[in-house]
């Protein structure tokens, strides 16, 4: 977490992400105390915020499998179509995995808690092994239709860094 203080700040606080990192702007004028309470009100909003925004896919196996078919529709042209897609306890050193021989995916609940894009990614990630099994650049181009694609690698590495986990999923997620 980071506090930044503005003189030209009068009244308002503010907060966002920058990354993994909560960045709360208050006005330079602000005792300690205010400091401290308006810190954890805006860690409290920020939460709030992001938990409303958390996939409705982190529901069921059947949230996950309906939330792959409406991802390859829009960035697969509905060719990736998983057999089933279900939560599995945590992996150790993946995030999710597929088996393209009998169109199973796996997702790792360590990630029931991270905010929809970045499951939608490793969602998009795994329907691209059901065409393309390696990691090559077929395998890229097809990943990188999905927008968020840079910023959500960055936020499970950062994630994998903060875990101590020993790699980021997938080979390459």
């Amino acid at each position: 977490m980071e506090v930044r203080r503005s003189a030209r700040r009068r009244r308002t606080v503010t907060a966002y992400r920058d990354g993994d990192k909560l960045v709360v702007l208050i006005p330079a004028t602000m005792t300690k105390a205010e400091e401290k309470h308006w810190v954890a009100e805006m860690q409290r909003k920020l939460q709030r915020t992001e938990s409303r925004r958390a996939s409705p896919a982190r529901a069921s196996d059947e949230a996950l499998l309906l939330r792959c078919t409406q991802l390859s529709q829009r960035y697969l042209d509905g060719t990736a179509q998983p057999a089933s897609v279900r939560w599995v306890p945590p992996m150790r050193t993946r995030w999710a995995s597929c088996t393209p021989a009998d169109r199973t995916i796996r997702v790792s609940e360590r990630l029931r808690d991270v905010p929809s894009w970045v499951l939608d990614y490793v969602l998009v990630h795994e329907l691209a092994h059901l065409r393309v099994a390696e990691h090559n650049r077929t395998f890229w181009n097809l990943v990188r239709r999905y927008p968020k694609t840079e910023r959500a690698i960055g936020y499970l590495e950062g994630l994998s860094a903060a875990e101590r986990v020993g790699g980021s999923g997938c080979g390459e997620t």
